[in-house]
């Protein structure tokens, strides 16, 4: 067997979410090596790379130059800037979503990257789950004509851990709004139409429309101080329900799964880049996704 040294990837940002999720799963290996980390606080970024074997970056673009991939933990602003920066040099990128904050922002980063030809991947976190690949190959075969994918969360609430300026201002519909149609997309068929209500700061309802004619509700508040809160996917048929639920199980469960994600994103990544091939949920399927997300915003403007 062929012994393949990890791929050597760089991290954009160091706060709450690179702490939790991206640093430790890109320094677990066997896939990935965390080769340097850069975020606009040199000192945060210090300690992130120290906890995990690696160094601190002072400069976005030496960290480019000097590394194989980029994976990203910042605002989606910051993110569209700098991955297209780093497509442009060569670089495949790990992205977080939404790709973007706008959907202009989310257009130019997919056409950098098309043109560079290189790898792609977003982070659509429960997409790595086994539990959703199960959910998913079941639904492949069950006969639906409608569903719902509902998202509770509390990273729009002051003084929680994920209580970034970005969510705080924007709520629910570009932090969660992604999770939630991407899974109802993926499970009833591509969305070709939707309506938007509500209020991102407080709660959205969307009805969506799917070729094939399902229809589904999309329900989302990331202002809800619940105990359980996450992603909810239920398709409903003649012959009765398939569901997906990340809050049931117990607290071990839910962590071993998360678990095997992070190592699963790891090593498609790593696949990706060095095949500079597609992934389901490359570039592409950021845009796809945010441009539902920009629909429905216009929607709730009005």
């Amino acid at each position: 067997m062929t012994n393949i040294a990890p791929l050597r990837v760089g991290l954009v940002g160091a706060g709450p979410w690179a702490q939790l999720f991206t640093a430790p799963m890109l320094a677990a290996g066997p896939a990935t090596a965390l080769a340097g980390v850069w975020a606009r606080r040199h000192d945060v970024a210090e300690a992130l790379a120290a906890k995990h074997g690696s160094i601190a970056i002072d400069d976005v673009d030496t960290l480019i130059d000097s590394c194989e991939a980029i994976a990203f933990a910042v605002p989606p602003d910051v993110q569209a800037d700098i991955a297209t920066r780093a497509a442009r040099a060569g670089r495949a990128v790990l992205l977080e979503k939404p790709i973007g904050m706008t959907i202009a922002q989310a257009e130019a980063l997919a056409d950098a990257v098309g043109e560079a030809g290189v790898g792609s991947q977003v982070v659509l976190t429960n997409r790595y789950l086994p539990s959703m690949r199960r959910f998913l190959e079941d639904a492949a075969g069950f006969d639906a004509f409608g569903g719902r994918s509902t998202f509770f969360g509390s990273g729009a609430i002051e003084g929680n851990y994920f209580g970034t300026p970005w969510r705080l201002e924007q709520g629910a519909l570009l932090d969660l709004g992604p999770h939630a149609l991407d899974a109802i997309d993926a499970a009833l068929g591509p969305i070709v139409a939707i309506h938007a209500s509500g209020d991102s700061l407080t709660m959205v309802a969307i009805t969506c429309e799917h070729d094939g004619g399902a229809v589904s509700q999309v329900t989302l508040s990331a202002t809800t101080a619940i105990t359980a809160s996450g992603l909810v996917v239920e398709l409903i048929g003649p012959t009765g329900n398939l569901v997906f639920d990340t809050t049931a199980g117990d607290a071990e469960e839910r962590s071993r799964e998360y678990r095997t994600a992070m190592a699963t994103i790891a090593a498609e990544f790593a696949t990706v880049t060095r095949d500079r091939g597609g992934h389901p949920l490359d570039v592409r399927r950021g845009l796809h996704l945010q441009r539902w997300i920009d629909a429905a915003a216009r929607q709730l403007s009005r």
